[in-house]
């Protein structure tokens, strides 16, 4: 039987002594279905509560900054981690607690936020002399890593560290590599799981899927996430503003019925594509008709994710060369956010869909090999 993290902290209870802070998100739930703040409550001194992207009850958008703030159903006081000055703790927030616990249930790829928020707060723990407890949760995609690995100068808030799209190992194994690779010498804890094992997915778990953010609704979505996440650095509809973000892909400019028959002549396994017309209440194309494909996932196992984002790509680029766009760089990056999201510049010139597939296959097995020393299951 699986347990998780929170679920085995009577076990280890004398590195709750002092003050406490708790870095957490929605999907991070306990056994049954419950809140880690309210069980914290209940066992240590919690004094503090530290939001990353969409807050510790998510109630923030994507990429929408928010402000310090009082959490309205306990009153602790909560920090924001994701403020237009800074994606990391400010120093004198660190005289609030002696020891930082980071429970938040991530999506096993890199471009979601959360292991980064994790690699800045080990680093910033360790700078402040505070202990820091993982409490671990199962990777939803497995131990298998797939993708392309982060190029030196490029890491940034969606690419946070030399590791493939899809990096194989829950947060606890993460934060054991980072912190040793870095040698950032953190105080650091990893309340490992139970019952876990190296080939489980999601399904595995026998547990009902919670978004763990608002866009990433279900495992489907979770599976499909490292391939299709490539959408948002281009002019097409990644899904945002509709029922399935990252399962319908589109744009005004494509006739469903076209793109669904050329996207499922590509054969891809585990998938398989049905033509969809959408219009998205929000984010790109808000208010405007598209067309497009819903990818529905037939055998999350077959599935290989960056390859079929790398092949959507460039059938989108080929097949409608005069209307299919890059998006330029936000204000603040010196990429296009398509080439931060690949923590690679490969998209700025010419690319082979081919080689890049086959660079990730090679990049993504050295890490494998890599990430062996900090594996826990």
């Amino acid at each position: 039987m699986l347990k998780l993290g929170i679920d085995r902290i009577e076990k280890f209870r004398s590195l709750f002594e002092g003050r406490i802070a708790l870095v957490t998100s929605p999907g991070a739930c306990t056994a049954d279905y419950g809140s880690p703040i309210e069980k914290l409550m209940s066992f240590c001194d919690l004094r503090l509560l530290l939001g990353p992207e969409h807050g510790v009850r998510g109630d923030k958008a994507e990429a929408v900054y928010f402000d310090n703030a009082v959490d309205t159903v306990t009153g602790i006081p909560m920090v924001s981690l994701y403020t237009p000055k800074s994606l990391r703790i400010d120093p004198e927030v660190f005289e609030s607690f002696d020891t930082l616990v980071y429970d938040v249930q991530d999506v096993g790829c890199r471009y979601y936020t959360y292991i980064s928020t994790l690699k800045y707060l080990i680093e910033d723990c360790a700078a402040a002399g505070k202990r820091v407890i993982i409490l671990d949760r199962p990777n939803p995609l497995g131990s298998r890593c797939s993708g392309t690995v982060v190029k030196p100068g490029m890491e940034n808030f969606v690419a946070c560290y030399s590791i493939p799209v899809q990096y194989g190992l829950t947060c606890g194994e993460f934060a054991r590599m980072v912190n040793d690779e870095e040698k950032f010498g953190c105080d650091l804890h990893v309340i490992p799981c139970s019952g876990l094992t190296r080939e489980m997915m999601f399904p595995d778990w026998k547990r009902t899927w919670v978004m763990t953010s608002p866009a990433i609704p279900t495992f489907d979505t979770a599976v499909l996430y490292p391939g299709t996440c490539l959408i948002e650095g281009t002019n097409c509809s990644e899904g945002r503003g509709t029922s399935a973000p990252f399962s319908i892909i589109g744009a005004p400019f494509i006739r469903a019925e076209e793109l669904n028959d050329a996207f499922n002549r590509l054969e891809l396994p585990g998938v398989l594509a049905t033509p969809v017309w959408f219009t998205p209440y929000a984010s790109k194309h808000r208010n405007v008709n598209c067309g497009g494909i819903h990818i529905h996932v037939m055998d999350p196992r077959a599935i290989r994710a960056f390859d079929l984002g790398i092949r959507l790509l460039d059938l989108l680029r080929t097949r409608y060369p005069r209307d299919f766009e890059y998006l330029a760089p936000y204000a603040h990056d010196n990429a296009p956010h398509i080439c931060n999201l690949m923590g690679d510049r490969v998209f700025e010139s010419d690319w082979d869909a081919d080689e890049l597939i086959r660079q990730g296959a090679e990049e993504s097995a050295a890490f494998t090999v890599r990430a062996e020393p900090y594996r826990l299951y």
